[in-house]
């Protein structure tokens, strides 16, 4: 691998070129986004040069997509003839099933691999990036049956080196998942957010601990960002949103009762689990 393209230089797109050179990459890594960010990414030592899409990409033996979702299958629409032969295209979009359905239909098949690294932080662009940004987290690969062993082995060995960790799925199950894990969470910390904006009491933005904090983190996140996400996945955050409604119904019925207690215990089950394989600190 000489040279990497990366379209995108925002924080994810950063951090991955960071984490190239912390990796030992000594080739080129050309920058495709606006000028601020190709400015704050050159500055960062996160790419080292600037180009138009079509000149980045006739370049690189690596294209890495690094988008809102909208604009990583947008980008796909016009990637196939600008390709040079063995080029391997991953992408870090946030929703597997559409990007993929579209590289089929657009790209040369055995060249595109689904990515989703499970990694991010409240900063956004190249200024918060970081190179080990990708360590110790899970990093989802969703490979179609056509995609060549050469570039499964390439994009794993990059990932590697990163300190990933590798998950192989398929892009429904994906989608599954973080309709559950990542789109919910979001969802339940703008809705729990949003419900305090609206109530008329002057105490309401004085009396709080960290906990309402904690849990009012995700509603900082952009709108623009999670308007693609939740389009790409609407039928499966339905379904979450459908489940944990349920929730609160028991939750609601059982106010003060013992069965209540049930469903604290089946959640701190849940969360010790999650914590228990956590990289120790």
């Amino acid at each position: 691998m000489e040279t990497v393209a990366i379209v995108g230089v925002g924080l994810i797109g950063a951090s991955f070129g960071l984490a190239l050179r912390k990796s030992g990459f000594s080739g080129e890594i050309i920058g495709v986004s606006s000028p601020g960010a190709i400015q704050a990414g050159i500055s960062r030592g996160a790419i080292s040069s600037a180009a138009p899409l079509a000149e980045a990409v006739k370049r690189a033996d690596l294209v890495y997509l690094a988008q809102p979702v909208d604009r990583i299958i947008e980008t796909i629409g016009i990637l196939g003839p600008l390709l040079q032969p063995g080029c391997l295209v991953t992408d870090a979009g946030s929703t597997k099933t559409e990007i993929v359905r579209q590289a089929l239909r657009r790209l040369p098949p055995e060249c595109f691999i689904g990515g989703h690294p499970m990694a991010g932080k409240e900063q956004r662009g190249p200024e918060g990036a970081e190179a080990d940004l990708f360590r110790d987290r899970p990093y989802v690969l969703t490979p179609t049956a056509f995609v060549s062993l050469n570039n499964m082995t390439r994009i794993e060995k990059v990932l590697v080196l990163f300190g990933a960790k590798v998950l192989k799925m398929t892009p429904d199950e994906h989608d599954q998942t973080v309709a559950f894990t990542s789109h919910l969470p979001q969802l339940i910390s703008t809705a729990l957010a949003a419900t305090l904006a609206g109530k008329a009491s002057p105490q309401m933005d004085k009396v709080f601990g960290p906990g309402l904090l904690d849990m009012t983190r995700l509603a900082l996140s952009p709108s623009e960002l999670w308007m693609s996400i939740m389009a790409t996945n609407r039928d499966e955050v339905r379904t979450a949103i459908a489940e944990f409604s349920q929730i609160l119904k028991v939750l609601s019925e059982s106010l003060g009762e013992s069965s209540m207690e049930n469903v604290f215990l089946d959640a701190q089950r849940f969360s010790r689990g999650i914590r228990s394989v956590l990289p120790k600190q």
